[in-house]
């Protein structure tokens, strides 16, 4: 499916929202099509789209733009342990494809030693992580130790993924460092049903979650994010008159392009990378 850029709700937090002047209304370019996509769900059932999402995040790392190609997917009726077999599934075939095409010898070229993953991908939870960071002397950097509720950030988080050095689903969250939207976990409700796949070399190139699907849930989380659900009444309106379990992801598709590259920086894996010091030619 086709979605619209210019929107007048956030998915991923305020603060890294473009702002426009959209005829006298204030709108923003999209940071993603998912809200718009899970309508899509009760008609159509799996359903995805490919577009380009906008970050205003002043970000200088070597994964980050400000503008990007996304690759979108809703899936209704699955469970949580669903999803990620589904992500294993859509990075695993999309690489065994691409090695069996014409242009397998091509990335071998650029590549030489890009394999295949194997399934099933080492599954691990936030909690894991942050012990994982503890015991291999991963810290912030004033030296001290990440504790439940932060953030790990892009250099550390590769670090992790390098050691390790296989894919990782990274799984469960804490509720409160995460988007209004994502469906608390059943058995502890104080992390989400979320996950952020990370590869080797690059970090994250997929981050999806379950979906909250009841209405209640998902005003708490509006107040929790201290966003006005004014402008999600559409949104709203699909748990109000009925829908069902379902999950999705976003893939950044310059970042999985890193991967199965080699590539050091994703501006090598975009034709005129927009970031925050360049938006030209």
């Amino acid at each position: 499916s086709t979605q619209s850029t210019g929107v007048q709700c956030q998915v991923e937090g305020g603060s890294t929202l473009f702002k426009l002047n959209y005829f006298g209304q204030e709108a923003y370019l999209t940071q993603s099509s998912q809200l718009y996509l899970e309508t899509c769900i009760p008609a159509l059932g799996n359903v995805y789209c490919i577009a380009q999402s906008y970050r205003a995040e002043s970000s200088h790392t070597r994964r980050h733009l400000s503008e990007f190609t996304h690759i979108e997917g809703e899936l209704p009726f699955i469970t949580f342990e669903q999803l990620l077999d589904a992500l294993e599934d859509l990075v695993c075939d999309t690489a065994q494809r691409i090695m069996d095409s014409k242009y397998g010898q091509l990335v071998l070229d650029i590549n030489p030693n890009f394999k295949v993953p194997q399934k099933p991908f080492k599954r691990m939870d936030y909690r894991e992580a942050l012990q994982y960071c503890k015991d291999n002397n991963i810290t912030k950097e004033d030296g001290t130790s990440f504790e439940f509720g932060d953030d790990i950030p892009e250099a550390p988080e590769r670090k992790m993924t390098d050691m390790i050095g296989v894919p990782i689903l990274l799984c469960r969250f804490p509720k409160a460092m995460k988007s209004f939207y994502m469906q608390p976990d059943l058995k502890e409700p104080i992390v989400t049903e979320s996950v952020d796949l990370l590869l080797p070399n690059v970090g994250e190139i997929i981050g999806g979650s379950m979906r909250i699907y009841n209405e209640e849930e998902l005003y708490a989380g509006f107040k929790r994010e201290g966003i006005s659900p004014e402008n999600y009444y559409w949104y709203i309106d699909q748990r109000k008159y009925g829908t069902t379990p379902h999950g999705g992801y976003g893939l950044g598709l310059e970042r999985y392009l890193m991967w199965l590259l080699n590539s050091k920086n994703v501006r090598e894996t975009c034709l005129y990378p927009r970031t925050a010091d360049r938006c030209k030619p």
